[in-house]
């Protein structure tokens, strides 16, 4: 077995092989005890008060996890006990229950209080009762909404939106936006066209720059559809291609952007720098 100790930060992973990329940062108070193999990807964050039990777990490039997350629960033991989430994922405060395995893709992101069962059981099933042990699959690209739940056995593809307070008792086999309590498909969803695309742009710049200027960043942005170019920065908001460089600014606009979905990942952690 392989150790990761720092005292000062309360930190403690023991797993039979640790991976650690770089510019990795960590919280508070972390416990990973795992029987198999540990990997945490190149510029992540996993946030504190954090407990991660199982066999094996993965966590893929730039993950930014808040705080609070919780992997483990029955059937932690199990050699089946695995996870993994691959790159660009953000995470919360979520229980992840691995009696069975959970595999998630690349850019999804998890809500707060949202949770992922992978067994359900209580009374004898010679008396009839029900017990239903399976594992979950979440495609790229996947957002679930706030205080939403993933029944085990649920697959649920590639794009697909799951609106707050869902619970999803069935696989959703098509990109699409589900909602409610069990999960239903509620609408399409269709890409803009070209005019639309730009338009968007330079609304989400003219929100910027009330930003901006909180920030107290005074440059001008230059938009030549679909480049962006703010300082020596700049990216396309359609292949998120960057080039250039970097500073404290151009990370402002790169994170705002992001919350339009437009999600610029750089060598550069994603970091409130701005403080007053």
């Amino acid at each position: 077995m392989e150790t990761f100790v720092d005292d000062k930060k309360n930190i403690s992973i023991k797993a039979r092989s640790i991976v650690i990329g770089k510019n990795v940062q960590f919280g508070n108070n972390i416990k990973v005890t795992i029987k198999g193999d540990f990997a945490l990807g190149d510029f992540s964050r996993l946030g504190g008060d954090c407990q991660i039990f199982g066999n094996n777990v993965k966590f893929g490039a730039h993950l930014f996890n808040s705080s609070g997350l919780r992997i483990g629960g029955g059937g932690r033991q199990h050699p089946s006990a695995n996870f993994e989430i691959g790159d660009r994922c953000t995470i919360h405060n979520n229980f992840i229950n691995v009696c069975e395995p959970v595999k998630i893709g690349n850019d999804v992101g998890l809500s707060p209080d949202t949770s992922i069962m992978t067994h359900g059981y209580w009374l004898s099933v010679l008396e009839g009762y029900p017990a239903t042990f399976s594992g979950v699959s979440i495609g790229d690209g996947v957002i679930v909404g706030y205080r939403s739940l993933i029944m085990m056995g649920v697959s649920i593809a590639d794009y697909c939106v799951v609106g707050a307070q869902s619970v999803v008792t069935k696989s959703l086999k098509e990109k699409g936006i589900y909602a409610g309590s069990p999960a239903k498909f509620i609408k399409e969803i269709v890409p803009l066209n070209s005019d639309q695309r730009e338009e968007k742009v330079n609304h989400i710049i003219s929100e910027y720059y009330k930003i901006a200027e909180y920030h107290n960043i005074y440059q001008k942005l230059k938009l030549d559809y679909p480049w962006i170019y703010f300082k020596d920065f700049a990216f396309n908001v359609e292949t998120f291609e960057y080039h250039g460089t970097e500073d404290d600014e151009t990370d402002d606009l790169r994170d705002y952007i992001r919350k339009w979905g437009i999600r610029i990942y750089t060598e550069r952690p994603f970091v409130a720098k701005f403080t007053f």
